[in-house]
Formats: structure tokens, C-alpha cells, sequence
């Protein structure tokens, strides 16, 4: 839909407060969308319960924790970690888009539906995990600890736009990191649970991304800088996790989340499906935004094209010590 308003034309006029207020319907019509597509799902259908055996601790027939003990692979083990933690900090997220968003109307109801489903993934992963001995149960919970004990804040919290920006690169990043952990799992049941699990980030990456297509018809400017901003500085929201620097290179290596992944299914689907790099009608800021947002896109991939090149002369060696035996 087209939204019109007497601040059209005039971005730097527009306040958290009157974009809030303008897309209001969208949201209510993003809501009802979302309401009639999303499919509920019970996570205890996902998780191979006759396979768990008690952990040494209140019962006396307690088998202790060892690697070998799971089919997940040495990379699906790590990226499980990875991404159940970043799940785990759910309650910093719903304080800050509930903060942002607000309670009230079609923005609440989405920010509490939104927060219910995202539940789920935490209950389903760590109740997969635990069944399936596939990591170590205390240092699973140290990590959590650890990790909610430093809470969470957006770097976009300081605006609404850039808020909406975000979350629509980040669930699509979140989606596909899902997607590809359970491919190289190694445990066709570990595929399946993240699979449904990705289904809803992509919803959620739907109503965010259809938000922001408005919020371009709304304020251009505002929101090209948004998009240049956090497409720029984009970090995924576990980076404060413990060990966290060193997982992300595993992943990449491991090719669940690299620079190629970032580039060809992250960010460019959300800025080909919104025509972001081809929007006219800007006024000097906001071409500014979109000239340095190209420029930016293009390093992005020389960036990545140097990466694959590294991963495949590793793989070409690998190979080549295989074959020495």
C-alpha cells in the first residue's frame, strides 16, 4: 500500500512516534497475514525423548557426558551452541522491541507473538541437545549464564527505522544459519527440528522485510539511511557470547555463516526484493545512503570472493592429506 502524510518529502520531520503511529495499519495488515500463514507446532514432536538417559547429579544411574555419546557432527555441535545461546537471550530482545515498539494496538499484539514463537526455538534446541547428549550439559548452562548474565542491547535501539532494518536482515541471517546447521548435522532428526524452526524465521523475516518496503514509501531518506547504517555495521545478536569470535570462524569455514553466505542469501535477497539499490525520488542524504550502500555491496563481495578462494584452496589441501593417508 501507499502510505501518504503531510511529513512526506520531509524525512528529517519524522519522530519514532509519528512513524510508529503511520505504520500502525501495515503492521495490523503484516499481523494478519503472519496470523493466517503461521502453522503452531509442539516442540516435544521434535525431540527423540526415548533416546535420553539420565546425567550424574540426583540419580544414582547417571552417565556422564562424552563426545562420542552423539551422531551430530564436531561443526553441527558448535553451531547448535551457538545458535541456542543467541536464542536463550530472548527476554533481552522482547524488553528492547517492546521498549521500541511498544505494548499498545498491532505493534503489541505482533511484539508478544512474536516473542511466543520465538520460544519455542530455545525450548525445542536445548531439549534436542540434552535428549541427544549432543553437547556437554554443564558448560551448556555455564555458557547460558554467562551469556544472559550480560543481557543484550541492540546496536540500532537509539531508532525505530533502524530497528526494522535490522531485524529484517538478522531474521533472514538467523534462518538460514538454522537451515544450514541442520544440513551439516550430521543427525537427520537435528535437520528437521531446525527446519522448523527456520520456517519461522522466515516468517518473521516476511513481516519485517514487507514493514520496511513501507517504511521506504513513508520516509525514503530516513530509511535508505537506516538500511546503509545497519547493512554496514550488521552484527549477528550473539556476538557477546563467550567464545563467540572463534565459533563464527568454525561456521564459516564450516560453511553455515561466512562472508559469501552474508552477501548472496542475506543481504542481497532483502535488497533485490525491495528494489532498495533502484529507488528514485531520494533527496541528497538519502542518495548518499544509497550510493555508499552500493559501494559498500560491492567490496562485500570482492570480500567474499577472497574468502572462497581461501576456503577452497583449504579444502584442495585437506583433500590432498586425505589421499597421503
Amino acid at each position: 500500500m501507499t502510505i501518504t502524510s503531510p511529513h512526506t518529502g520531509s524525512s528529517k520531520a519524522w519522530t519514532d512516534a509519528q512513524l510508529l503511529y503511520a505504520l500502525e495499519e501495515v503492521v495490523e495488515k503484516e499481523l494478519n497475514r503472519h496470523l493466517k500463514v503461521a502453522k503452531d507446532w509442539m516442540p516435544h514432536e521434535y525431540v527423540p525423548f526415548s533416546d535420553g538417559r539420565n546425567f550424574p547429579g540426583l540419580f544414582e544411574d547417571g552417565e556422564a557426558w562424552e563426545t562420542g555419546q552423539s551422531k551430530v557432527t564436531d561443526i553441527g555441535r558448535i553451531a547448535l551452541v551457538v545458535n541456542l545461546l543467541t536464542e536463550d537471550n530472548l527476554p533481552s530482545y522482547h524488553h528492547e522491541i517492546a521498549s521500541l515498539f511498544g505494548r499498545d494496538g498491532a505493534w503489541g499484539t505482533w511484539v508478544h507473538r512474536w516473542t511466543a514463537e520465538e520460544g519455542r526455538h530455545g525450548i525445542v534446541m536445548r531439549d534436542y541437545l540434552l535428549t541427544s547428549r549432543a553437547v556437554d550439559p554443564d558448560k551448556l548452562e555455564q555458557f547460558r549464564m554467562a551469556h544472559m548474565a550480560e543481557g543484550f542491547e541492540s546496536d540500532n535501539r537509539h531508532s525505530m527505522l533502524h530497528s526494522v532494518a535490522y531485524v529484517a536482515f538478522q531474521e533472514l541471517a538467523t534462518r538460514v544459519s538454522h537451515r544450514n546447521t541442520g544440513h551439516q548435522s550430521g543427525d537427520p532428526v537435528c535437520d528437521r527440528m531446525l527446519a522448523r524452526i527456520a520456517t519461522d524465521e522466515n516468517l518473521h523475516m516476511v513481516f519485517y522485510r514487507n514493514l520496511l518496503g513501507a517504511a521506504f514509501e513513508l520516509a525514503p531518506d530516513l530509511t535508505m539511511q537506516s538500511v546503509r547504517d545497519v547493512v554496514v555495521n550488521f552484527r549477528m545478536p550473539g556476538h557477546g557470547m563467550p567464545g563467540f569470535e572463534r565459533a563464527a570462524a568454525q561456521m564459516a569455514i564450516g560453511e553455515i555463516y561466512n562472508m559469501r553466505i552474508h552477501h548472496d542469501d542475506v543481504i542481497q535477497p532483502v535488497l533485490r526484493y525491495l528494489k532498495v539499490l533502484d529507488i528514485d525520488a531520494l533527496g541528497p542524504e538519502g542518495l548518499k545512503a544509497q550510493e555508499e550502500l552500493g559501494l559498500y555491496m560491492n567490496g562485500l563481495d570482492s570480500e567474499a570472493a577472497k574468502f572462497d578462494e581461501k576456503l577452497a584452496n583449504r579444502k584442495a589441501r585437506m583433500a590432498a592429506r586425505a589421499a597421503q593417508g
